[in-house]
């Protein structure tokens, strides 16, 4: 098959031949039909995060079962899913005490370097990146890392709820439990942001604040829930938000992964707010607070991928999409072919698209 390989940091992803085992038991081979350019695997190519390479990026995606292997009950061939590196194995203490996006075992949930299925240049590893890789024509994974979903869902608003969807929409409803009446600010309005200001509009958020320094994105916001916009151009936005809600929000979610954007999401907060990370600080930098900001109850915290439990999330978000509660055809701000991945990691790098997805179906 044809994948998108990162030889090393800050090196343009180079399109390679990579062979998959078959396979094995409780394995999964599928074919991949959409996945989506995610900031968190932009991350790994400007080097802001550890990862063994040379290796297959990618996991947010949308794919069709081509084959499994034995004691796979949950698919079969031909089935639609959407993928989730969330993969859980159901019995470690966190996955039985509701906890699956946390899921200990690492037979399951393998760790970087770790799994054996794939290879190149007629024998040598081809590392997995996240228990998925994505950016390959095939995907070979454990069968707990998949949802199935009904075949007449699109596959590439599909794609979206593997990661960006999943994740901000989390956020607001499993990790921050947002109250109706609430006041809720947003920093950045990409995938992840702007589903966190859709996440916040249908939990009932009275106000819903986007926070972005694109004005085509602050439009965006407004279709799809914020009752208010800021753009943080050429103003302090914890000033600002403070100015607008006289004194603060209740709810702060931070979806740029920079150190600045997490302060910023604390001291917007008022007394008793609650601010979530959920952008990918890079790896290494430390985030600073006053310690006397946490005597009135204000909290800090992340979440990872949403804390989804995401065999039941995911269903459920694609229901709302159905019911046109749940925007996911505004987020795609383009279609690409694999060949074009390096391209659309820059356009990704300068701030202007929200989505743009692979489309594996598209000619070569």
């Amino acid at each position: 098959m044809k994948a998108a390989v990162l030889h090393e940091p800050h090196q343009p992803l180079t399109i390679e031949e990579v062979s998959l085992e078959k396979p094995k038991a409780r394995e999964v081979l599928l074919r991949t039909a959409f996945a989506g350019l995610c900031h968190s695997d932009l991350h790994f190519i400007e080097g802001l995060y550890p990862h063994p390479t040379p290796c297959v990026l990618g996991h947010e995606s949308a794919a069709i079962v081509e084959a499994v292997g034995d004691g796979v009950s949950y698919v079969k061939p031909g089935d639609h899913v959407i993928t989730c590196l969330s993969v859980f194995c159901g019995t470690c203490p966190q996955c039985i005490t509701g906890h699956p996006n946390l899921c200990e075992d690492t037979s399951v949930k393998m760790l970087p370097g770790v799994a054996q299925r794939m290879s190149w240049k007629g024998g040598e590893h081809m590392n997995q990146f996240l228990n998925l890789s994505s950016f390959g024509e095939q995907m070979l994974v454990h069968e707990n890392s998949m949802v199935k979903i009904d075949p007449d869902i699109p596959l590439d608003r599909a794609a979206l709820v593997g990661c960006g969807v999943m994740t901000g929409v989390g956020a607001v409803f499993n990790a921050a439990k947002v109250e109706p009446g609430a006041t809720v600010a947003v920093i950045g309005c990409g995938g992840v942001g702007l589903s966190a200001v859709n996440g916040a509009a249908l939990a009932g958020a009275e106000r819903v604040i986007a926070i972005d320094t694109q004005p085509s994105k602050l439009e965006l916001a407004k279709e799809l829930g914020a009752t208010d916009t800021l753009n943080a151009s050429n103003v302090d936005p914890v000033k600002a938000i403070r100015d607008m809600t006289g004194g603060g929000v209740m709810y702060s979610f931070e979806a740029l992964g920079t150190k600045a954007t997490a302060e910023q999401a604390f001291g917007m907060l008022r007394a008793g707010g609650t601010a979530t990370i959920i952008g990918m600080v890079p790896f290494g930098v430390k985030i600073e607070l006053h310690g006397y900001d946490f005597l009135r109850d204000r909290k800090i915290q992340g979440t990872s991928m949403g804390g989804n439990r995401f065999r039941v999330d995911m269903p459920r978000l694609l229901s709302l999409w159905k019911q046109g509660r749940l925007k996911l055809d505004h987020l795609i701000s383009g279609r690409i072919k694999l060949a074009e991945i390096n391209e659309g990691f820059a356009q990704l790098k300068s701030g202007a698209p929200v989505r743009q997805v692979i489309d594996f179906g598209a000619a070569a």
